[in-house]
């Protein structure tokens, strides 16, 4: 029998199944103590890029566990919203449809218990909206490469010496004043689409850069990511929003509580905390 629900809404993005960056076992892991009554698979579920690139495309045994764990989540009444990203375009053919019991959506506005409509898409719409040179985006994406690979490689050590997760490469994007800068400018993108959909806030993934505040007077999340922050959105079921990592420990609080009174949390102190505890490990 299936356990009942302990979470209204659950936002997770940015999986890259297929690839062995991917923290499947993390989510997991979070999937386990978070039981939604609703979830929205944020794009990039899948990295179909990367899996035409590899000669062998499978999925390891934890990735394949996660898969059934949502698919069970389907069949037994938990409402599967999947939302393609760029990573996992080819999905975005299937808008409008519904397979297995999950639903494909090029994007969605949720409405939280306590009333906010906040519109939901992956992000990636918004790459055109940044310039820089050739140059800069090719160096940038060598270098992106480049820190997952060697990520992969703390993560396992870390794990062989019982130590808990943590990303070196999360960590070095934090101290960059190029992938603030780029932050930003997709947070400002998203919230001028919301300010012409007439909505009260913005969530989406795209950028493996977790955020959660109060923006301009709209509630703006980037739900993260599971290759190397490990983070997640959760509604709980009067409204209240949680920025979660895979422990389900408290990153950021509601911005705008339904209680009506301001968190003095933000989401600069928690990346400045996690700046610290990064320099400490």
């Amino acid at each position: 029998m299936a356990r009942r629900p302990n979470a209204r809404t659950l936002f997770v993005s940015d999986l890259h199944l297929g690839t062995p960056d991917a923290q499947a076992q993390l989510l997991l892991n979070l999937m386990r103590l978070v039981r939604p009554e609703r979830l929205y698979l944020v794009g990039d579920v899948f990295d179909l890029i990367a899996m035409k690139r590899r000669a062998i495309s499978v999925l390891d045994v934890h990735q394949q566990r996660l898969v059934r764990h949502i698919l069970r989540l389907a069949r037994t009444g938990c409402e599967v919203i999947y939302i393609p990203g760029n990573h996992d375009a080819a999905f975005r053919t299937f808008c409008g449809e519904t397979f297995r019991s999950i639903e494909v959506r090029r994007d969605a506005v949720h409405v939280t218990k306590d009333g906010r409509r906040l519109l939901v898409s992956h992000g990636d719409e918004f790459d055109g909206h940044f310039k820089a040179p050739r140059w800069k985006l090719v160096v940038g994406e060598m270098a992106l490469h480049t820190m997952r690979r060697t990520n992969r490689w703390t993560v396992q050590v870390r794990r062989r010496m019982g130590r808990p997760y943590w990303s070196l490469s999360a960590a070095l994007k934090r101290r960059s004043g190029n992938v603030k800068h780029f932050a930003d400018a997709f947070r400002q993108s998203a919230l001028a689409r919301v300010r012409r959909e007439n909505v009260d806030g913005y969530i989406g993934g795209h950028i493996h850069i977790p955020f959660f505040g109060e923006c301009e007077g709209f509630v703006y999340c980037n739900d993260g990511d599971w290759v190397e922050n490990c983070t997640a959105l959760v509604e709980e079921f009067d409204g209240r929003l949680r920025l979660v990592d895979w422990e389900n420990k408290t990153l950021v609080d509601d911005p705008r509580p339904p209680s009506g009174q301001r968190e003095k949390t933000e989401a600069e102190d928690w990346l400045a905390d996690e700046e610290t505890k990064s320099t400490a490990d």
